[in-house]
Formats: C-alpha cells, structure tokens, sequence
C-alpha cells in the first residue's frame, strides 16, 4: 500500500493496518524528509493521545496531514507508532 501527496510517495508498507477506515502505515515506512513535527494533539477516546506531522513537498505545505499513536490503549496497541493520512494524501493499494 501506497501514500501519496503531490505526486510523490510519502509512505510505503505491505504491513498497514486499517482502523476505522484508516490506514495506518509503520513508522519505519514513511519517508521521513517530506514530515515535520507539528504542535497539534487530540484525543480519541478509546485509542489516546494522537501527535501529527505537517507533511512538505517542494516547499508546499499539508499541515497536520499525518497522525500517530505514541502511546495507546491496550485496545488500540496494533496501531501504536503507525501513521495515517488525510488532507488529500491519496492511498493506493
């Protein structure tokens, strides 16, 4: 499986996991030059705190695009430190 955002592949893995409709990519899959750290967090209530990436691409901006588990529940620990997308990154099987 495939992410992709401007034409360019961010994230590849054979080993995503898919979790209300989300795919959830290994950490050790994106390609970590187009993603920065953001500030942003939130909480869902049965999987925990999420941190986000800001992804950047020929110095094009999709803020907060990306987000990850550090931590989880014990429900939700498949998918600790994996990576979903949104904001018009495009998954591709």
């Amino acid at each position: 499986m495939k992410a992709i955002w401007k034409n360019t592949v961010i994230a590849e893995s054979t080993e995503t996991k898919t979790v209300e409709s989300n795919h959830y990519f290994p950490m050790e899959s994106i390609k970590k030059e187009y993603f920065k750290n953001s500030k942003k967090q939130t909480r869902c209530p049965w999987k925990g705190l999420a941190s986000y990436f800001t992804i950047e691409i020929d110095g094009e901006k999709n803020e907060d695009a990306a987000w990850y588990y550090p931590k989880t529940s014990h429900a939700a620990k498949p998918i600790q430190n994996h990576v979903a997308f949104k904001n018009g990154v495009e998954i591709k099987v």
